[in-house]
């Protein structure tokens, strides 16, 4: 564990170190900027609904722009070999990438916060729960996004495939709640278990069910071990 938050302070520290970071933050802020404002303008409506509806679409993006280069990156460049000649593991290396990854996704959503402090300014009443909640719910789907991402960046050297792979893995999780009306009923139930929308919308709410907590996690959990055994394979070659 201590070299995984040693890398992961190392890949938080390299998205810093060029602007690609700070311009895809600039365009997630500029976006959930404007689907913000324009209900508090045009309706002269201040709440936080149209941020969360926003946000995960967003997420369909950003995410995979940000970690389709974890670990395809250097295995194109070959500085994965050299990081795996040192006393760290493959499950090492895959958890310090996805909690650096996490961590930059967890930044751009303090900024988000500014819109909160907006809305109290205005002196609109608030109910804090839901709002606690969603911000909770948009980490943990951050954070499926995240494993998604660096599992398909463990599988290819190519970056535009990693990202191609990781934006088609998270939009079918994605589009699942809106294809139920079409889906048989005997199996609809469970396609809504497995979408991400049914779960994320419930913390969105205000309701904290373990279910959808253990929803996130498991899914977290399951690409991420999926990630290590791609990194593993490249040994069985």
């Amino acid at each position: 564990m201590r070299y995984s938050k040693l890398i992961s302070k190392k890949e938080f520290q390299t998205y810093f170190q060029s602007p690609a970071a700070y311009i895809v933050m600039v365009v997630f802020l500029l976006i959930t900027g404007w689907f913000f404002s324009s209900p508090l303008f045009l309706n002269n409506q201040a709440d936080m609904r149209s941020l969360f509806g926003i946000i995960p679409i967003i997420y369909l993006f950003f995410i995979p722009a940000i970690t389709m280069g974890l670990v395809a990156k250097e295995r194109s460049s070959g500085t994965l070999e050299l990081l795996t000649t040192l006393p760290v593991n493959d499950a090492e290396i895959i958890h310090g990438k996805f909690l650096s990854a996490l961590g930059l996704i967890a930044v751009t959503m303090l900024f988000t916060l500014i819109h909160l402090f907006t809305i109290i300014i205005l002196g609109t009443e608030l109910d804090y729960g839901p709002i606690f909640t969603g911000y909770l719910g948009l980490l943990l789907l951050g954070g499926v996004y995240t494993s998604v991402g660096i599992f398909t960046s463990a599988l290819t050297e190519n970056q535009i495939v990693a990202f191609i792979i990781s934006f088609l893995i998270v939009f079918f999780l994605f589009i699942l709640e809106y294809t139920l009306m079409i889906i048989p009923s005997g199996v609809a139930g469970f396609f809504q278990y497995i979408s991400v929308g049914y779960h994320l919308s419930n913390l969105t709410r205000g309701v904290i069910d373990t279910r959808n907590i253990i929803y996130f996690l498991s899914l977290i959990v399951f690409f991420l071990r999926l990630a290590v055994v791609a990194m593993e394979s490249r040994k069985w070659k």
